[in-house]
C-alpha cells in the first residue's frame, strides 16, 4: 500500500556519493558539496508528509522506498521510530545509521545515495524532469 508520494526534480550537481544518507530538499539549488542529495524542489518535507505515513513511521515499522524516473527505478528499505520528530520544513533524510534529527524520516536503511542505481542517478542528474519517491507499507 502506498502511504505517500514525493515529487522532486533533478539537477546537474546530483552526484549521490554519500556513504550513509539520501536526502531530498525543497531548496531550488544544489551545490557540489550536497553529495547526499537526490533531488531538489521537492513538493514535501518532513512536516508535509501524509498523516497516515507519519503514524506508520512513529510505530517503528519497516517501509519500502521506490524511486522512479521514466522507465528506471530503484528501491531500498528502512525503519521508522517513535523517536522521530518529522518537524523539518525543508528536507527529508533517509539514513543507514540510527541517528535521528528533525530531518530524519527513516533509519537503518539498506542503501545510501552512493549505493543507488547509477543509471537512475545519471538520468536524474541530466534531467530537470520530475521524479517520484513512493513510501510503500507492507500492511
Amino acid at each position: 500500500m502506498i502511504l505517500d508520494t514525493i515529487f522532486a526534480y533533478g539537477h546537474k550537481n546530483v552526484i549521490c556519493s554519500h556513504k550513509s544518507t539520501i536526502e531530498v530538499t525543497k531548496d531550488d539549488y544544489l551545490t557540489p558539496k550536497g553529495n547526499c542529495i537526490l533531488g531538489i524542489k521537492s513538493n514535501k518535507s518532513c512536516t508535509n508528509l501524509s498523516e497516515n505515513l507519519k503514524r506508520y513511521l512513529l510505530l517503528g515499522r519497516e517501509l519500502e522506498i521506490i524511486i522512479k524516473i521514466d522507465d528506471l527505478s530503484d528501491n531500498f528499505y528502512g525503519s521508522g521510530s517513535r523517536e522521530l520528530t518529522l518537524s523539518n520544513n525543508s528536507d527529508i533524510v533517509f539514513r543507514k545509521s540510527n541517528f535521528i534529527c528533525d530531518r530524519t524520516v527513516l533509519i537503518n536503511c539498506t542503501k545510501s545515495s552512493s549505493e543507488l542505481n547509477r543509471n537512475l542517478i545519471e538520468k536524474i542528474q541530466k534531467s530537470k524532469n520530475k521524479f517520484k519517491i513512493e513510501f510503500i507499507a507492507d500492511i
